[in-house]
């Protein structure tokens, strides 16, 4: 059964999860203000990451010439803001809840696991020649490890790619 706006979910591992917003009402005011100041509300949504050097400008658009820039001069690592600055205070709370197709099947991975299986197979990568800048493909079913093979590749700096594996060899060609 799924819960209902602002419902609070439980966590069978540890204490409740509170949605970020509430209701489709708030969801529809963040909304407006994002399309009608957004360069502040980014930016406000924006002191939520780590950064490693912050932005000197938060957008810059030539629409015209089908230029737009982001947190320009910025720079942050989404491995790390996905994963290691939750460690210190989540590291044992659920990241990842999967279930299979079939409902009985079912796994919940920790911060601390999720980190630990993307940071030993970034070292897979490294070991077979992936380097910083390398582009790397990912075909894989909806399994947790496609988050770790992406979560993997943003820590070592590849592009990576999905490819879903259930797409066929002609549609893949296609």
């Amino acid at each position: 059964m799924h819960p209902t706006h602002g419902e609070i979910l439980k966590n069978p591992y540890k204490g409740p999860i509170r949605p970020h917003i509430k209701s489709i009402e708030e969801y529809i005011k963040l909304y407006e203000r994002s399309v009608r100041e957004p360069e502040q509300f980014w930016a406000e949504q924006a002191q939520s990451l780590y950064w490693y050097h912050p932005w000197t400008k938060v957008l810059e658009e030539e629409f015209e010439q089908g230029e737009v820039t982001w947190f320009q001069g910025a720079m942050l690592n989404v491995a790390f803001n996905c994963l290691d600055r939750h460690l210190p205070e989540k590291a044992d709370d659920t990241a990842i809840i999967w279930e299979a197709d079939d409902p009985a099947e079912s796994r919940h991975i920790t911060y601390r696991e999720l980190k630990w299986e993307a940071a030993r197979l970034g070292n897979v990568l490294k070991r077979a020649g992936v380097r910083k800048g390398d582009r790397v493909i990912i075909y894989l079913p909806m399994i947790p490890e496609l988050a770790f093979s992406m979560l993997a590749c943003a820590r070592i700096g590849a592009v990576h790619s999905v490819v879903f594996a259930g797409f066929s060899a002609h549609s893949l060609r296609d």
